[in-house]
């Protein structure tokens, strides 16, 4: 195909240079949001009386059925194009002749792309958003199941204080939660419009940004053309926003995968979502946690990729952006097909209460609340914390637990204990005392478990 600037050159460019300038490889999957915008700019050039109202109409309308054409499979891209927008542009012109080249009138490639990321990217941000919710959805779901069952919670992963596994799942509702969040803040950011920028000083014509922007449901369009076509911070904070949902998918999944484990046995994930040994026949592996934990290293990376291309970049444009789309596209797509496995995986798992019961009753977990105990006696916290170490160090050294000390035991360390230390320090009373904003108690999990569902407009 002919290049648009081959009046200037003298000879044909060298194919492997041809190849390795392409982008329609990767950025043929904006034809949507290309199309979309060059109608809104065919509309305005018609408004404006820049080009006639019949050439704007057939313009508008013969883009329309290529993007139907492009929809059902009739019309596939042509991968010898050098990018998308000349892919669309060559198309129209086939079909309408000179008239479709009245099309770029005002317009550069410059606004152009970066009006379709902009416009694919605010696009998939709700997608992401919206599997967020459903991956909100199942945890809320298990959080209510199991709002009493009783686990060791963990801090430097040693057994910490009982908590219920409802509230351990609510702490990954509230990650996500966040993510969404900075998501949908990101995506405030990047909704103005480059297009009319053109290459980075604006235009003689007498363009409406301001209907462009509007009729593409952008918020306004950008105050600085040579910013316009320069600024690639929305593709860096998507990539920041998605690296924290990985960060989080990973964690989840490291616990998952250490729960599921036959040390701990606290679930069972289902068979759909594990895979089996070529050796091994005993074994049940969780691949579909550990490669979501390994893909997250992967978005890191596309994150540096689009920093590292950024850094030195003199404006306005340079040919070096184009890798911007490579790194973004991965991380989205690395994204989303994380978290469509996740939501399943979390939906289905099945939680095993006797295990987390009996390792709660092990590793001393309701030790702060023999010292809280001395405390509402009087003691101050400090000597309770004191007295109850000596506690602990006597149990290890007997191979005893608090639970089976004689009142005699607990009296020879301070005459304050009394017959209610027992009532006291079982696991459930542990669990129900703990009555603070954001604790772990069921009625805590379940309010947290209301609010979360409040948020993302569920009743």
């Amino acid at each position: 195909m002919a290049k648009m600037w081959e009046g200037r050159f003298s000879k044909a460019a060298d194919k492997k240079a041809d190849d390795f300038n392409s982008s329609i490889s990767f950025d043929s999957r904006m034809y949507k949001q290309d199309i979309q915008g060059s109608i809104a700019h065919a509309a305005m050039l018609g408004a404006r009386g820049i080009i006639t109202g019949a050439e704007s109409g057939l313009i508008i309308s013969e883009l329309g059925k290529i993007l139907d054409d492009l929809e059902c499979g009739r019309l596939k891209p042509d991968m010898t194009c050098e990018d998308i927008h000349m892919f669309v542009e060559a198309e129209l012109t086939e079909r309408i002749g000179d008239t479709g080249k009245k099309l770029h009138t005002a317009r550069s490639r410059n606004d152009q792309v970066a009006l379709d990321t902009r416009m694919y990217l605010r696009d998939e941000s709700d997608n992401v958003v919206r599997l967020i919710k459903s991956l909100i959805r199942a945890v809320l779901k298990q959080a209510e199941a199991n709002s009493d069952t009783i686990m060791p919670g963990y801090t430097h992963l040693q057994r910490a204080q009982p908590i219920t596994f409802g509230h351990h799942l609510m702490a990954y509702a509230m990650m996500f939660m966040r993510d969404i969040s900075r998501i949908e803040d990101a995506a405030r950011r990047m909704n103005e419009s480059p297009l009319g920028s053109c290459a980075l000083a604006g235009t003689t014509y007498g363009i409406d940004r301001h209907f462009t922007a509007e009729e593409l449901g952008f918020d306004r369009p950008c105050l600085n053309s040579i910013d316009g076509v320069s600024d690639r911070d929305f593709c860096v904070e998507l990539c920041a926003a998605f690296s924290l949902v990985m960060a989080h998918l990973s964690r989840f999944a490291e616990e998952i995968i250490l729960w599921s484990s036959w040390e701990f046995r606290f679930i069972e994930l289902d068979d759909a979502y594990t895979t089996g040994s070529s050796i091994m026949p005993q074994k049940k592996n969780p691949d579909m946690a550990e490669l979501v934990r390994g893909k997250t290293g992967r978005v890191y990376g596309d994150l540096i990729t689009l920093l590292t291309v950024l850094k030195g970049l003199p404006l306005a444009y340079n040919k070096d952006m184009q890798e911007d789309k490579e790194a973004v596209f991965d991380s989205l797509d690395t994204v989303k097909m994380c978290l469509d496995i996740f939501i399943p995986m979390t939906e289905t798992f099945t939680v095993r209460k006797e295990n987390m019961y009996r390792a709660a009753q092990e590793g001393f977990i309701n030790a702060t609340d023999i010292a809280d105990y001395l405390v509402r006696k009087g003691v101050p916290f400090r000597s309770a914390y004191k007295t109850v170490g000596q506690i602990v160090a006597y149990c290890i050294a007997n191979g005893k637990v608090p639970d089976t000390l004689t009142l005699d035991e607990y009296r020879s360390f301070d005459k304050l204990f009394e017959e209610d230390i027992y009532g006291d320090i079982k696991l459930e009373t542990c669990v129900l005392k703990r009555i603070s904003f954001g604790g772990t108690s069921p009625s805590s999990v379940l309010e947290q478990v209301k609010c979360v569902r409040a948020r993302i407009g569920e009743k």
